[in-house]
């Protein structure tokens, strides 16, 4: 199995909606990276498992949306906790829309909120 990792970081806000009263329920801010690891068990006819300019298109669309956002006033997070994890999945939903090589079989959306927490989700394409 094949394995391409992509990377981009920004800082964005939140705030938590299951907490009771403290810093977390309070709009805050993170650097957040997330990690894209496409898996695949071939690569194309150019030898590589996904064009990594469109990766970085993808990744440089991510940031522009969220970067200095307030990630609970987004529609991808209305109704829910804007949880590291919840992140995660709505990353993987959006590269999934923007990437989409034959080879790429798996993609693990890793998000890291500042250095010390991440959540990872993954799923086959």
């Amino acid at each position: 199995m094949y394995a391409t990792t992509v990377t981009t970081a920004f800082v964005a806000q939140h705030y938590l909606t299951v907490v009771d009263e403290g810093p977390e329920s309070v709009p805050h801010s993170h650097r957040f990276e997330v990690e894209l690891t496409f898996r695949g068990p071939a690569l194309n006819e150019h030898d590589y498992l996904v064009d990594i300019d469109d990766a970085d298109a993808a990744l440089d669309g991510l940031a522009d949306r969220y970067r200095d956002a307030l990630l609970n006033d987004l529609p991808e997070f209305e109704g829910g906790n804007p949880s590291v994890e919840r992140f995660a999945r709505v990353v993987f939903e959006r590269v999934t829309d923007a990437v989409t090589d034959d080879t790429v079989r798996e993609l693990a959306v890793t998000v890291w909120e500042d250095d010390d927490a991440a959540a990872t989700y993954d799923a086959p394409v």
